[in-house]
């Protein structure tokens, strides 16, 4: 019986970032936090060429291209959708869960994660 609580407690424990989907412990070598407070956490992301992340979630966030490339993000539900940007480009992204994919070049961004209530709708 002990045995069993032990390997459950286990169990339990490894499980607990996968729950989580923090992008930061499920694909720590894309993402690292560069500044984190209580209203914002700033992460920095770089990929290599054809490079993958899984399935995570960010909190809505303002996204800053520091490169040109084309990501394919992948919802929970199997939908796809792409975005291009170009080195410079600031863009809004709302709360989402996804998984990424990327194109014929390296990728490199900052994410500006909002934490706190939620902001307002689009166009309010």
């Amino acid at each position: 019986m002990r045995r069993v609580l032990f390997l459950v407690s286990l169990l339990c424990l490894a499980a607990g970032p996968v729950f989580a989907q923090d992008p930061v412990k499920v694909d720590a070598k894309h993402f690292k936090v560069e500044f984190e407070n209580d209203q914002v956490r700033v992460l920095r992301y770089k990929a290599a060429p054809h490079e993958k992340s899984p399935m995570h979630e960010h909190p809505a966030a303002v996204v800053i291209s520091l490169t040109a490339g084309t990501t394919t993000f992948t919802m929970p539900d199997g939908t796809t959708s792409q975005m291009t940007s170009q080195a410079g480009q600031v863009t809004w992204r709302p709360a989402e869960k996804h998984a990424a994919a990327h194109g014929d070049k390296a990728v490199e961004a900052i994410l500006i994660e909002l934490k706190g209530p939620k902001p307002p709708a689009k166009g309010k």
